[in-house]
């Protein structure tokens, strides 16, 4: 018991949903978590829901889509993970956290439309950007060459497209690297990767889609032992939360599945866990009972301006 205080102590210093300046020393490495939303956010379009309704009555604040900031502050350099619809409001959070103005390169998981269509804000219409590096695997790569408005990007030079491998890690300075690995997902336009996010001192894993963990080729309870800290696919909670639609069509590891699969995991391995990416039906988007017993079996829920120190 006293080893797994002692541990989770630990862990708990090194997230902080603090994200002023003076929560990160001006050499650190740090995460910070931008949106936890599903691809639509919160509130969704034309949501007539009890919960969507709280934030039209000013009860509760926007969720923004999924998407993670990545900050190297001894070299002055940031990255997001995802481009979402969400970006004006993320780039600004991610320099103001970081206190810089330096965005280094966006990296892609696939071609859903949470996570890439705010490469639009890179373009010509809004911060005409100039060669930009954006990470994509060939299939996502090839997608925004030749597909349009996507292709202008490329073409007018706002962004620099640069393809990536599967489990070929990615040196981005000397204390920050990135290694992306295919996992199944509904792929109509692209492949869909997680990363893996190193320092010398933290790994951090970002799988925010995949179908179901029993269908990927790895083993997930083996890839949260290797890790730090794990950032999961927390899409929808159960079976039940869209009735009139067919699930099967849009397969996500629910997390009460999750929750049994991990349920004998030791708390130090329980407490690795964050789940991320919600669906605005998600009980867990919101302060609510579902997230309290989450939290109470030893799982995390993330949360927007959380910084994890690597």
């Amino acid at each position: 018991m006293i080893r797994y205080l002692l541990l989770s102590l630990l862990f708990i210093s090194g997230c902080t949903e603090k994200s002023t300046p003076d929560e990160t020393e001006q050499t650190g490495q740090f995460i910070t978590i931008l949106g936890i939303a599903q691809d639509a956010g919160f509130p969704q379009s034309d949501c007539q829901k009890v919960h969507c309704q709280q934030f039209w009555d000013g009860e509760v604040k926007k969720r923004h889509v999924v998407s993670l900031g990545l900050t190297d502050q001894s070299t002055g350099q940031n990255w997001m993970f995802e481009a979402a619809p969400d970006f004006t409001a993320q780039l600004h959070q991610l320099k103001k956290t970081s206190r810089n103005d330096d965005l280094s390169g966006v990296f892609l998981t696939h071609a859903h439309i949470g996570h890439y269509t705010g490469l639009m804000y890179l373009g010509h219409e809004v911060m005409g950007a100039s060669e930009v590096p954006v990470y994509a695997m060939p299939r996502m790569k090839s997608y925004l060459e030749t597909n349009g408005p996507w292709s202008q990007l490329f073409t007018m030079g706002n962004i620099s497209l640069q393809v990536l491998r599967s489990d070929s890690t990615i040196q981005l300075t000397p204390h920050l690297s990135v290694t992306p690995f295919l996992v199944p997902h509904r792929d109509e336009y692209s492949e869909t990767v997680g990363y893996r996010i190193s320092s010398p001192n933290k790994d951090v894993l970002f799988i925010p889609d995949i179908n179901k963990w029993h269908i990927w080729e790895r083993d997930i309870i083996e890839e949260i032992g290797r890790v730090d800290l794990a950032l999961l696919d927390g899409t929808f909670y159960d079976a039940a939360e869209l009735p009139g639609r067919d699930m099967s069509e849009i397969p996500h590891p629910y997390v009460e599945e999750s929750i049994e699969l991990f349920k004998d995991l030791p708390a130090s391995e329980k407490a690795k866990v964050m789940f991320i990416h919600f669906n605005h039906t998600n009980p867990l988007i919101l302060d609510s009972p579902e997230r309290r017993k989450m939290e109470k079996l030893g799982f995390k829920v993330a949360s927007e301006g959380l910084t994890i120190r690597l």
